[in-house]
């Protein structure tokens, strides 16, 4: 068998970070066959926790120490957990897009685990006060530039995503990804000051969809050719990315020993990296890909989840499938539609009062680049859901059947209405219904695209040699 390297994740600081994954996994490889010695495990040791290192550092680093691997074969299989992920990504383009200072070791096999590949809503809390104190109680920085990284809606990591999403299928070329992640946080883990570490639809530090690399790419923009419409309306374009192995590990989450992806090392766990690592054609990862969805399918079919409560009821959890929707608005210039309000809307009459109710879960805009705002939403509510019974007792409503508000649609207004140069409000086409570009947990990058309304105004020419003011410019018609 070929090499094995295990990359961790963001602020790891020992290698007990593995727990018993290495050993088991080298077990259960010897009984289905194939050999895997401990010559062959590599176990990465990164520094993350230094607010001096950047992902490019990171991928730097990675590539050097590759090197001294010595690989007869001069591939490598990985195994990677949370941040680790992205990272070999990140040194996957990077070795692509600059072959000449970066190494020619070919990569097979990518099994990533819990990746925060569109990152984190915990990144942006963990730059503030309560991660730099847990930092500093460790003996470590919090690690800025990796928490830029991870944060969700990040410049670095849109790039790198879309970069995959318009990119070729890396399958079709013998190199094989997969995202294994859990499907529920560790309760026992939850802190009360944060509600990111027991959220429905993560495993308790990175949501589902912000893991999986089944992505799309859609854009909400005035068609070229179309007049100036007053509000605009805008049409919406959709790119699906390569297809790629997704599984739900039921009952696992993040981090911890009891139910940790990577540590816990359960059963389950094992035997979907192996059924990864035994990938050798086209048509074996489009088997394992068709195996997954039916296995995610049955898992999305038993999606409550009753958490006990003491002498209480327990409390009720419905582990509805859910989408990250990364709304970037600008206008056709690239400038960033500062102010801008952007809604959904439901139903022929395109009412944001007519939404699901429950429908929105959490929002949060980029910090260093307030125009991003990635919306969770709940995908079984925006598409209609039967009713949810109680699995101890079908006679109990859970939650009544809930039906759709087809077509969605968007409104977005923004907060320049006029002036010399501005932008008009503007919204999707009508009966375009824009719930084709969500899927259920998968991210979703839309750039809302306006027009920006240039008055002809901003210049004139004049043939009159004698002094003019011109500190009151008249506006005049919009330029073309």
């Amino acid at each position: 068998m070929t090499t094995l390297v295990f990359v961790h994740g963001w602020s790891v600081t020992s290698t007990s970070t593995y727990g018993q994954m290495p050993q088991r996994l080298q077990q259960r490889a010897a009984a289905d066959g194939l050999p895997l010695a401990v010559r062959d495990l590599w176990l990465s040791e990164y520094v993350s926790f230094d607010d001096a290192v950047t992902m490019g550092d990171l991928v730097r680093a990675f590539d050097h120490a590759l090197r001294d691997l010595h690989l007869l074969d001069a591939s490598f299989a990985c195994v990677t957990h949370s941040t680790g992920g992205p990272l070999v990504r990140e040194w996957l383009r990077a070795q692509r897009d600059k072959p000449g200072s970066h190494s020619t070791i070919r990569l097979t096999h990518l099994v990533m685990l819990a990746p925060a590949n569109f990152g984190s809503a915990l990144a942006q809390l963990g730059k503030g006060t309560l991660g730099k104190m847990k930092a500093w109680f460790d003996g470590v920085e919090p690690g800025q530039r990796i928490l830029d990284w991870l944060e969700l809606g990040s410049a670095a990591s849109l790039s790198l995503n879309l970069d995959h999403i318009h990119g070729a299928d890396p399958a079709a070329s013998g190199q094989y990804a997969f995202v294994l992640t859990g499907d529920r946080p560790d309760r026992s883990f939850y802190d009360h000051l944060n509600s990111y570490t027991g959220e429905d639809g993560s495993d308790g530090v990175v949501r589902i969809a912000a893991a999986n690399l089944n992505a799309r790419h859609a854009v909400l923009a005035v068609p070229q050719g179309a007049g100036d419409g007053a509000p605009d309306t805008l049409s919406l374009s959709l790119l699906r990315g390569p297809r790629c192995a997704f599984k739900l590990i039921a009952g696992a989450a993040h981090s911890g020993t009891a139910h940790g992806i990577l540590a816990g090392a359960a059963p389950d766990t094992v035997d979907a990296i192996l059924r990864c690592l035994k990938v050798r054609s086209m048509a074996d990862y489009t088997a394992l890909c068709d195996a997954f969805d039916g296995e995610n399918a049955q898992r999305d079919a038993a999606k409550v989840e009753l958490e006990p409560a003491g002498p209480f009821p327990p409390r009720v959890h419905i582990h509805d499938p859910r989408s990250l929707l990364i709304v970037r608005l600008a206008d056709e210039a690239g400038e960033p539609l500062n102010g801008a309000g952007f809604l959904l809307t439901a139903g022929a009459q395109a009412s944001p009062d007519l939404m699901p109710e429950g429908f929105m879960l959490d929002r949060q805009a980029n910090s260093k680049a307030r125009t991003t705002v990635s919306l969770f939403l709940n995908h079984s509510l925006l598409a209609g859901d039967a009713r949810v019974a109680d699995p101890g007792n079908s006679r109990r409503t859970l939650r009544p059947a809930v039906s759709g508000r087809r077509p969605y649609g968007a409104r977005v207004q923004p907060a320049d209405l006029e002036g010399l140069v501005h932008h008009a409000l503007a919204g999707s086409a009508a009966g375009e219904d824009l719930f084709a570009m969500l899927g259920p947990h998968q991210t979703t990058v839309l750039d809302v695209v306006l027009p920006r309304k240039v008055h002809e105004g901003v210049f004139r020419l004049t043939q009159s040699l004698a002094p003019e003011d011109f500190h009151k410019p008249r506006a005049g018609a919009v330029i073309g």
